[in-house]
């Protein structure tokens, strides 16, 4: 998918007694200007300050998709889902990555996940449903 999804529906604790991570709300905004090289240096600073924050690290997956380094997506997406199983951005991302590597069965995988997940639907569900039903069209 081109846009990305809201990282407040990654389940993670958001608690508004917390501070803002700066450096994660400037990557985040490079992301939305489609500046993802910039935000992946920004994501990196909150990494260091937020190492258990799952969707700094969705995010980092998502900037280095978008620049075709698909081994560190692969890397960071896997560890946002290590910190939470069930983020749904991370689930739909890393499923189209699979599409991306011609790996349909771990998209898939992915779905079900989702499926699971989101018991009345959910954006991540029906983005990730859209792309493997193309790549299905495209074979």
């Amino acid at each position: 998918s081109t846009a990305f999804a809201d990282p407040s529906s990654s389940g993670y604790d958001n608690d508004a007694t917390k501070p803002v991570n700066v450096d994660y709300k400037r990557g985040y905004d490079e992301i939305s200007n489609s500046n993802y090289q910039l935000s992946i240096k920004y994501l990196l600073k909150a990494a260091k300050t937020s190492p258990d924050n799952p969707d700094v690290y969705n995010l980092l997956g998502f900037s280095h998709r978008k620049l075709d380094k698909v081994e560190e997506a692969f890397k960071y997406y896997n560890r946002s889902l290590k910190l939470n199983p069930r983020h749904q951005g991370a689930n739909e991302y890393i499923g189209e990555l699979y599409l991306r590597t011609n790996n349909l069965k771990k998209a898939e995988e992915h779905l079900e996940v989702l499926d699971d997940i989101c018991l009345f639907g959910c954006e991540e569900y029906d983005d990730l449903k859209d792309a493997i039903e193309k790549y299905k069209k495209s074979m």
